[in-house]
């Protein structure tokens, strides 16, 4: 199969869809595979490396469009990447369509077969795909979060971890799965007081479990998190509703019993945010003020760290580009995580939870209505 590895060119996005090792095995096993110029350049992968492992350069992401059959890339296709596919081609990438119907109506037209990397599930239902990234966002979460707490970022002037006779920071962590873990991880390790959310007991003694009872793990009331509020310097917004829009957990309202110059860092702003103040920043200005809170909602947290986050997305997604070279749309029906990948497919949504954040009707792949 003829795969391509388009330059993403989402704001202040540097991930690349696939490393030179990676185009090395595909390349071992008999596939092609197109890379645009200066593609992983920005992460130190440069475009003489993925010709010694077999890739073949282009100059243009046009040229890759217009050849590949499979197209691995890692952020959601923008305007003129989604106007170049074909009913022929199988695009492989994150989508994260519940918050952005013009992209859904883009690849509905492209006639296209669309697999998201954040709704592909593994035989324990979990999300191979994703975690490797919510475990990068996690982490930087924490650590984006303790820059924008000092003063000159517009935060209270508060050390995370405090000092010697000074207490350190609240910090608030709303869902207990990877990227609540891992932030909390973060957090504890820079000797911050943290206090972790969640709706299910059983995640909640796992996570007591995990960390020794370093921090306070409390079901995820309404008065719950009200109180937790007016002690909370860094909050974190970690939920996920697979292919679904995220929950909104806090009004505008009850964001105001934040201290003022508290943090908010909505790691869930790609599925379209846990806040109702949230709103997409980038990289470049991460974060906007109101009502006295900084908010950080960058959309796509783990380019920060993109070099590290294109090896762990690159290891992970592999063995499913392998698949999909190697048998197609077939690979989908002898895999049903994956299957669970594909939200568009020849003009049709075929995700459930992806179709009801759009208010549209889906189709099971290879089914008819459901």
């Amino acid at each position: 199969m003829r795969i391509g590895v388009p330059r993403e060119i989402k704001t202040d996005e540097y991930r690349v869809g696939l490393t030179p090792s990676a185009v090395r095995e595909l390349a071992c096993q008999g596939h092609s595979v197109l890379v645009e110029r200066e593609a992983g350049a920005a992460v130190g992968l440069d475009d003489a490396s993925y010709e010694a492992a077999g890739a073949t350069l282009v100059d243009s992401a046009s040229a890759v469009f217009a050849q590949a059959e499979l197209i691995v890339k890692v952020k959601e296709p923008q305007p003129e990447e989604y106007r170049q596919l074909n009913p022929d081609q199988i695009l492989f990438t994150f989508l994260h369509l519940a918050p952005d119907p013009e992209q859904a109506e883009g690849l509905l037209a492209s006639g296209a077969s669309c697999i998201a990397y954040e709704t592909v599930t593994d035989q324990a239902g979990r999300l191979p795909l994703l975690t490797p990234m919510s475990e990068v966002a996690g982490r930087l979460a924490t650590q984006a979060g303790a820059h924008h707490l000092e003063l000159h970022q517009g935060g209270r002037g508060i050390l995370l971890g405090g000092v010697p006779g000074v207490p350190p920071a609240g910090v608030t962590i709303i869902g207990g799965g990877v990227v609540g873990t891992q932030a909390a991880r973060m957090a504890l390790g820079l000797g911050a007081q943290v206090r972790i959310l969640d709706k299910s007991l059983v995640r909640l003694r796992e996570l007591d479990a995990l960390f020794h009872g370093r921090l306070v793990c409390e079901y995820a009331t309404e008065d719950a998190l009200e109180q937790a509020l007016p002690q909370t310097d860094l909050l974190i917004g970690a939920v996920l509703v697979t292919g679904d829009s995220a929950p909104k957990l806090l009004s505008r309202e009850q964001l105001g019993a934040l201290p003022k110059g508290a943090v908010l860092v909505d790691v869930a702003i790609d599925q379209g945010g846990c806040f109702a103040t949230s709103r997409p920043t980038t990289h470049r200005q991460p974060t906007f003020s109101l009502d006295g809170v900084v908010h950080y909602c960058v959309a796509n947290i783990p380019s920060a760290a993109a070099r590290t986050a294109t090896l762990a997305l690159s290891h992970a997604t592999l063995p499913y580009v392998q698949a999909l070279a190697q048998n197609g749309l077939q690979a989908l029906k002898q895999d049903p995580g994956l299957r669970a990948g594909l939200n568009v497919h020849r003009g049709q949504i075929t995700h459930e939870a992806v179709a009801r954040a759009l208010g549209k009707p889906w189709v099971a792949f290879g089914g008819g209505p459901e």
